[in-house]
C-alpha cells in the first residue's frame, strides 16, 4: 500500500514521463526518522523523455516535476532526499537494475 506522498510522486512521474518502467521506493525506514515517514525515496525511472539529456538535466526535470513534494521538506514535512536513477530504454536494456542504496549512517 502506498502512502500519500509516494502515491503523488508515482502519479506525477507517470503523467510527466510516460515511463516504460517506474519504481518509487520509500526508504525512510532505513533512516533516523519516525515510523511511517515519507521522507527518503529511491526513484528508478526509464523513459524516452531522457533521450539526449545528460544526468544533470534528467535530475533537474524530476526536481521540477516534484517541486511541491520537495518544497514540503523545508517545513519538515515531505521529501527530504531523493535517490534518482534515471535511464533511457536503451540504457535500461543494458543494465536492468539500479544500484543498491547504501545503509544510512544515521539510522
Amino acid at each position: 500500500m502506498q502512502n500519500p506522498i509516494q502515491a503523488a510522486i508515482v502519479l506525477k512521474l507517470q503523467q510527466a514521463l510516460s515511463p516504460d518502467h517506474l519504481d518509487v521506493i520509500n526508504e525512510s525506514a532505513n533512516h533516523n526518522v519516525p515510523v511511517g515517514s515519507e521522507s527518503h525515496f529511491k526513484v528508478i525511472a526509464v523513459s524516452q523523455y531522457f533521450e539526449g539529456k545528460r544526468a544533470v538535466a534528467r535530475h533537474q526535470a524530476v526536481y521540477q516535476i516534484l517541486a511541491q513534494e520537495l518544497k514540503g521538506s523545508k517545513s519538515g514535512v515531505g521529501v527530504h532526499a531523493l535517490a534518482l536513477h534515471l535511464y533511457t530504454p536503451g540504457e535500461w536494456a543494458e543494465q536492468q537494475a539500479a544500484p543498491i542504496s547504501p545503509p544510512c549512517l544515521g539510522a
